[in-house]
């Protein structure tokens, strides 16, 4: 076995993801240069305050529309994202997050450019960003936030992605898996971490993660529960745990009704049905 084989076969399916990624990013770089992306943000709206937004509620849950995963495979394959994102709305979310990276997730940048126009709650733009090209694009397609995700970034990379989103006034959530990723995000600045209870390796959830880390991150600094939350349950253990913001993708889109699963996450379902 030569090393190049050696190597391909060490590479996780996160490196996969990114180097398909890149390509993608460099043949839309080709067809509309930065300088072009640039100019088309002359005069758009503000954008909508993720952090007040996920401050605001005891319990705020950033619901997401994602039609299939990696690991999951088909999860709500004709889900239409303006349906969606009005349940959501209505059902109380406090944020939307939408998967836009289309290889892996069937996702689009159509999706958050539809429903930016539709809503009134800030929108997390999910996917890979490894280029400053995507974050002047997630501007244009009416983003308010984005998923940044440590792992992927070094820490010069994470510093000055950052400090781009934050000059276009948008909100970078800093995604971490363990400690040293935590370190890295509060190094450069992080002020809204997600910890991704979602092992990217073996795409294994356990809620446990967020438990584990959530005493590491400074006061003043949000903190964001990431994947594997099915139940209110879930949501009631990281609360005694300190976090207030969770995000949710899987168990709101393969429920049968949307709605009143946002309702059982947010703890709102008794209330709703007067009781029953």
């Amino acid at each position: 076995m030569t090393s190049e084989m050696i190597r391909l076969k060490e590479k996780t399916f996160l490196d996969r993801i990114v180097e398909v990624k890149r390509r993608e990013i460099a043949q839309a770089k080709g067809v509309e240069p930065l300088r072009e992306l640039k100019a088309k943000l002359r005069n758009l709206p503000p954008a909508r305050d993720f952090r007040a937004a996920l401050t605001g509620s005891p319990c705020a849950v950033i619901a997401e529309f994602k039609k299939a995963s990696p690991s999951r495979g088909i999860i709500r394959g004709g889900a239409h994202p303006l349906e969606i994102a009005s349940v959501y709305e209505a059902g109380g979310a406090a944020a939307i997050s939408i998967l836009t990276e289309h290889s892996f997730f069937a996702g689009d940048g159509q999706h958050l450019a539809e429903i930016s126009k539709q809503t009134g709650i800030p929108l997390l733009r999910k996917d890979f960003i490894v280029d400053p090209w995507q974050i002047y694009e997630t501007k244009y397609l009416g983003g308010d936030a984005l998923l940044l995700i440590a792992r992927i970034l070094t820490r010069e990379e994470l510093r000055e992605f950052i400090s781009l989103t934050v000059d276009l006034g948008l909100t970078p959530l800093v995604e971490i898996h363990n400690e040293e990723e935590l370190e890295k995000s509060l190094a450069v600045g992080a002020q809204v971490i997600g910890v991704n209870n979602r092992n990217l390796d073996t795409f294994v959830t356990d809620i446990g993660t967020s438990l584990k880390l959530s005493p590491l991150i400074p006061e003043g600094v949000i903190k964001v529960s990431e994947s594997g939350i099915a139940c209110r349950r879930d949501v009631e253990i990281l609360m005694g745990a300190g976090i207030h913001a969770f995000l949710v993708g899987e168990a709101l889109m393969r429920s049968g009704d949307v709605g009143r699963k946002l309702r059982e996450l947010m703890g709102r379902e008794i209330e709703h049905h007067g009781g029953d």
